[in-house]
């Protein structure tokens, strides 16, 4: 319950890339990280309108190149580029060095998750109802050519007193198939009420192409989906038809607790079941209550040769079996001289 990942980091170098890619010396990493952070918290805000789903973000020597990827380039770009030379300066002002600014057009955002969920947002502030929103929102993605869409907005919702969650899904969502290609995009309206969350997440198909494979392997496509699948053979000793590994209540193996076949192990009920706590075989050695015929050490012995405290056979202390008066007592032995040095 509860136990989500990102969609996204967890496809990251299987079926998705890096949005910061480039190289450091280990004691520049932190600060070029955080560099990364302050530019895109930058031009989100100054942008938000435009409609900004993703900045990727590549590294060389002293220039570093922003991929500014938005719904409404021209928003972005202005009247003759002047716009984007403005927002190109500005960011070379916040970090010092050499900026280039390309942008990417978004060409289908009623199937970006991120662009989704920010279209959610903003009617929420609108004051429309937040059931309509969303279906709205996902009849659009399906109509553009998602194979699935799901929806969440959590918090005060139409104003309620006590915050809830509401999920709307349409289509699949296969989100434990890391081959599917799944954007997830998170948003949040400042409603007079608070703060509500919306998440989204869209299906958009699987992913075939080796291109970002960590394991390149081939996938016969000619057959059905089914054929297709490799089944891993089984191995001998699998949990079905395999010998039973040592471990508890095992009653034919060796070791474990409640072993009654085998050796060792407490509550040993085996013909030649040796040590143990309450050793119960006939030629057991050993242990508390150990109740074999032949049975020799150990406290509470039942045996009939038994030897050992509580003895119930005859030879031992507190014998209970031996009908022979006790002898009396032998003179006190001397006292051994005290030893010199150290513990006793």
């Amino acid at each position: 319950m509860g136990q989500k990942v990102n969609p996204h980091g967890m496809r990251v170098g299987v079926i998705k890339d890096w949005d910061s890619r480039w190289y450091a010396s280990d004691e520049k990493v932190g600060d070029l990280i955080v560099e990364d952070q302050k530019i895109r918290k930058y031009l989100k805000k100054t942008l938000y309108g435009a409609g900004v789903p993703k900045f990727e973000i590549e590294r060389s020597s002293d220039t570093v190149t922003i991929f500014l990827h938005c719904a409404r380039p021209g928003v972005v770009i202005g009247k003759g580029g002047e716009q984007i030379e403005q927002y190109r300066l500005a960011v070379e002002k916040l970090v010092g060095k050499k900026v280039k600014l390309n942008i990417v057009e978004v060409r289908n955002p009623d199937m970006d998750a991120q662009l989704v969920a920010e279209n959610i947002a903003q009617q929420l502030e609108k004051r429309i109802s937040h059931r309509r929103a969303m279906k709205n929102s996902m009849a659009r993605a399906m109509r553009a050519g998602a194979k699935g869409i799901k929806c969440c907005c959590s918090g005060r919702l139409g104003g309620r007193e006590i915050a809830g969650v509401e999920h709307y899904h349409e289509g699949t969502i296969p989100l434990q198939t890391i081959r599917a290609d799944i954007d997830y995009g998170f948003a949040e309206a400042a409603t007079t009420f608070g703060r509500i969350g919306v998440k989204v997440w869209v299906y958009k198909g699987e992913v075939l192409s080796q291109t970002l494979r960590t394991t390149p392997r081939t996938m016969d496509t000619t057959k059905p989906y089914q054929e297709r699948r490799e089944r891993r053979p089984r191995r001998d000793g699998d949990f079905r038809g395999g010998d039973r590994r040592p471990g508890g209540f095992n009653r034919g193996g060796q070791g474990g607790g409640f072993n009654r076949g085998g050796q060792g192990g407490g509550f040993n009920r085996g013909p030649a079941g040796q040590g143990g706590g309450f050793n119960r075989g006939p030629a057991g050695q050993g242990g508390g209550f150990n109740r074999g015929p032949a049975g020799q050490g150990g406290g509470f012995n039942r045996g009939p040769a038994g030897q050992g405290g509580f003895n119930r056979a005859p030879q031992g202390g507190f014998n209970r079996t031996n009908t022979t008066p006790r002898p009396a007592a032998a003179p006190a032995a001397p006292a051994e001289p005290k030893k010199e040095g150290g513990a006793e």
